[in-house]
């Protein structure tokens, strides 16, 4: 399946990444990496939701030698539940399980897009229980101050640099438009064997 990434120009300093990652953010691969892969994605995106195996394929391949960034960037103008799905994904990172709550949203979207707000609550609490949380902390953490500021503070990065659309990608800071998996894969075969 070819990923078509939405994406281009806009806002800040278009195409250049703003914000420098740091070790404390939502990472997969090796964290000491040179090569860095940045997306910003949103939970309700239908688009952000088919890229998903792509991205375990590519850390599959080449996960030894780059690090892959996950940042929030929920569109709320189109999609009602986008914050509240990040914020919950923020609330289980509270609790060390960011990645199975983050997996969990994705594939069950088609379940919970069409929920209103409440609704879409419920069913997060529902994951939370699943996975195992503090229920009390989860349900704390899903509205509180520091976790909407974790999602605001990415969203806010990736206006910043110019992010427009969901998925958008940034190799090594600088924005990617890969026309499908295989443009995808040579990029970041590139970045690695050219970084010494």
């Amino acid at each position: 399946v070819a990923v078509m990434l939405l994406g281009g120009g806009g806002g800040g300093t278009s195409g250049t990444l703003t914000l420098e990652v740091t070790k404390d953010e939502w990472m997969k691969g090796n964290p000491d990496a040179k090569v860095t892969l940045v997306e910003y994605s949103d939970f309700q995106c239908p688009a952000c939701r088919s890229r998903e195996p792509l991205i375990k394929t590519l850390l599959g391949e080449f996960g030894n030698h780059m690090r892959f960034v996950y940042r929030h960037f929920p569109l709320r103008a189109n999609h009602r539940n986008a914050q509240i799905t990040a914020q919950a994904s923020e609330a289980a990172g509270l609790q060390g399980k960011f990645w199975e709550m983050h997996g969990m949203i994705f594939e069950n979207q088609q379940i919970w897009e069409g929920q209103d707000t409440d609704q879409t609550e419920q069913t997060l609490i529902g994951y939370a229980e699943k996975l195992g949380l503090d229920m009390e902390k989860f349900k704390d953490d899903l509205t509180s101050s520091a976790v909407k500021s974790a999602v605001n503070n990415d969203a806010d990065s990736g206006d910043d640099a110019g992010v427009n659309a969901t998925p958008t990608f940034y190799l090594n800071g600088k924005k990617i438009n890969p026309i499908n998996n295989d443009d995808f894969r040579s990029l970041l075969r590139q970045a690695i064997e050219s970084t010494p």
